[in-house]
């Protein structure tokens, strides 16, 4: 078999706009298990957007561009309904900014040989395959970015302001994620920013450059994104999957008891949706009810969901997006803060 083979159906994103989940979800109310849970958690998002005070902070682990969950996200950024985004970088450079440069992510099995994709030059999530060829490309991109930069230490979230810059001037209709977030002022944080792509181009860079090169200020991101809870004390954390981004975000109201800001509230409202067990002790599974004994989110109104994000997801976002409580929300332009904020202090040095 060749890769053509293989690389033939394109995984194609779910549309949220098209199908009104609102009484689907309303009827799972009266239901059990993770149905009510998932009733709950969707009410609870859309608190979130109604409540104008309130700055919404998605998390994304796991993979889920990869698995059509694109689509959902961009119309999340571009209705203001959500303010930050902490992720990965596998969601964010290797798969969001991959399609922007025009990849695919194709429709595969899991009941294959994994020794001959191997051979092709095929890389497989579950059931989903990716030229690595393409991924190489991508790879090559980012070095390309990292290498037109003045050298000095940059937060995440400055280094994929210039990939929004990059894919404006040269993928100006992409449809991607950060380029959503680029036109929006979004923030996106990637607090493990070397594990994925990027990293692989940084790498390529500062082998390239040793002695005056582009690094990743890891402490910068989680100042920044500090900064944005103490700007804005109100919060409501969505967090899709587990790891890094969530624990990054909880540990925002920590940050700002440390520097000085006692009275910072904890996050008021906050929703999982994770198939990890909380059985050990590892962060991804831990409930929301274990994060406010470390001072972090508030029991109010929080919710775990444990079932898998590619319908989970779908169904809490399509809820509160046709709610449309959205209507109306300001968008925060935490870009433009951040950069205020930089200028102010630079000056003041």
């Amino acid at each position: 078999m060749t890769k053509q083979d293989f690389l033939k159906e394109t995984i194609q994103h779910i549309d949220m706009k098209q199908y009104n989940v609102v009484e689907l979800v309303e009827s799972m109310e009266r239901m059990a298990f993770q149905a009510r849970n998932l009733a709950r958690a969707a009410k609870y998002y859309d608190m979130m957007l109604a409540d104008k005070d309130c700055a919404v902070i998605l998390t994304l682990a796991g993979s889920l561009i990869s698995a059509g969950l694109k689509q959902v996200i961009i119309d999340m950024v571009e209705n203001n309904m959500v303010d930050a985004i902490v992720s990965t970088g596998a969601n964010i450079v290797d798969q969001d900014f991959f399609e922007a440069l025009g990849f695919k992510h194709y429709i595969g099995t899991q009941f294959v040989d994994d020794a001959v994709l191997r051979e092709l030059h095929i890389d497989r999530i579950y059931d989903t395959y990716i030229d690595e060829d393409d991924l190489r490309i991508c790879d090559e991109v980012t070095a390309k970015i990292f290498n037109a930069l003045p050298p000095k230490p940059y937060s995440s979230r400055e280094l994929l302001i210039e990939f929004g810059k990059y894919l404006a001037a040269n993928h100006p209709t992409a449809n991607s994620i950060i380029s959503s977030c680029y036109r929006k002022g979004v923030p996106i944080f990637v607090p493990a920013f070397s594990d994925c792509s990027a990293g692989f181009g940084i790498v390529h860079h500062q082998w390239n450059n040793p002695d005056a090169h582009v690094s990743i200020d890891s402490g910068k991101d989680f100042l920044e994104l500090t900064r944005v809870k103490i700007e804005n004390p109100v919060t409501g954390i969505f967090m899709v999957g587990g790891g890094v981004p969530k624990n990054f975000t909880q540990d925002i109201v920590v940050a700002a008891e440390v520097l000085g800001y006692e009275d910072v509230s904890m996050h008021k409202y906050a929703v999982q949706l994770t198939v990890a067990d909380e059985r050990d002790g590892a962060l991804s599974g831990s409930t929301l009810k274990e994060a406010s004994s470390w001072g972090k989110v508030d029991t109010a109104y929080e919710q775990m969901v444990f079932g898998e994000a590619t319908v989970t997801f779908p169904l809490i976002a399509g809820y509160a997006y046709h709610k449309k409580n959205w209507v109306g929300r300001r968008g925060r332009n935490f870009n433009a803060m951040l950069a205020t904020k930089h200028k102010v202090e630079e000056a003041a040095h």
